[in-house]
């Protein structure tokens, strides 16, 4: 039987991924604590031990106490503080916390999307508002959906960290018998990896509304893990295989998965709902349409050409035709 070091963890956040991942937490014993974000929602929870929106099959086994909306409370005592929340929301969510709420912690981001309009990466912001070293931070990249590890699906995270050491560490609170684990120290790349991999999913959503095939599918893929290494290069030289799971591998779930939410948003587009009735339907975030923004003025200020993340921007932000945009976009694949 596997031996369990029991650490605190306060996890924030109060969505799909974030209760997934107090599922796997849960699973190997550790000392939880959860912010969330709606006061209905923390008596909820309380009281019925399940979240009554996201996921709510996933038993909910912690006092009372542990469950709150009010966030210093939350990671006070904390060692390890999990960020689970949207990027739209993110800023919002931290914002009255300081760089002493912070102290000798290490950071856990679970977030996919880039911190705006600054345009920073996660432990970018974390960095640079809350002075927390790149060493204690740790990122967690995919292929993994929420919904499978709430059904106990065999499942892979992969922990990203200049410190490959508190990565593995880390890991090891996560994992369990349906959920395998590896390590990096490529925190930089395999953040924006989650990122572009939610615009590249956008983009095989429309072309699934707009009646494209599993043939141009496995062709807009590969031409997107190309783009992925060109930008990855630019922005952080290293070593890195762009064909392991954090990168292909992420990138394919999210594009193919019936789970995918920007998978589904793209779909919507393609069909041709507006955006606004687009997120209106889909009721969850879709992390591709706001990091499409970002990444856009970042490969503009890097000076890299990325025809699929145009074309997104250009069907989602210039308002151009998707079918019109797409065909475009078929003559860039030779």
């Amino acid at each position: 039987m596997k031996e369990y070091e029991t650490h605190k963890i306060s996890v924030i956040g109060g969505g799909s991924w974030a209760t997934a991942l107090i599922k796997l937490l849960g699973i190997n014993k550790q000392n939880i604590k959860w912010w969330v974000h709606r006061p209905e929602t923390v008596d909820y929870i309380r009281q019925y031990h399940h979240n009554p929106k996201y996921l709510s099959s996933v038993e909910i086994d912690l006092p009372p106490t542990h469950i709150s909306h009010d966030l210093p409370h939350i990671i006070n005592d904390a060692e390890w503080v999990l960020l689970a929340v949207p990027s739209a929301y993110f800023k919002d969510t931290v914002n009255e916390l300081t760089e002493d709420d912070f102290k000798g912690k290490n950071v856990i981001s679970a977030i996919k999307g880039i911190i705006q309009p600054e345009n920073l990466l996660v432990s970018e912001y974390l960095h640079q508002q809350f002075n927390i070293p790149y060493d204690k931070i740790i990122n967690i990249s995919g292929p993994c959906h929420a919904e499978e590890v709430a059904s106990e699906k065999l499942s892979y995270l992969t922990f990203s960290s200049t410190d490959v050491e508190l990565a593995k560490k880390t890991s090891t609170l996560f994992e369990c018998r349906f959920l395998k684990t590896m390590a990096n120290e490529d925190i930089i790349g395999t953040e924006y990896a989650s990122v572009l991999k939610n615009v590249y999913a956008l983009a095989a959503g429309i072309s699934v509304g707009l009646d494209y095939g599993d043939n141009f599918r496995a062709v807009l893929i590969s031409y997107a893990m190309h783009e992925m290494e060109l930008f990855l290069k630019k922005v952080k030289v290293g070593a890195r295989n762009i064909l392991a799971p954090a990168y292909l591998g992420d990138t394919m779930v999210t594009a193919y998965s019936q789970f995918s939410r920007n998978r589904a948003f793209g779909v919507m587009i393609g069909k041709g709902y507006t955006i606004k009735s687009a997120i209106l339907e889909l009721n969850m975030v879709a992390e591709g349409y706001y990091a499409t923004l970002a990444l856009k003025h970042i490969s503009d200020n890097i000076g890299i050409k990325l025809p699929i993340l145009d074309a997104v921007y250009n069907i989602l932000y210039g308002k151009i035709s998707p079918v019109m945009e797409m065909q475009l976009l078929t003559e860039e694949f030779k």
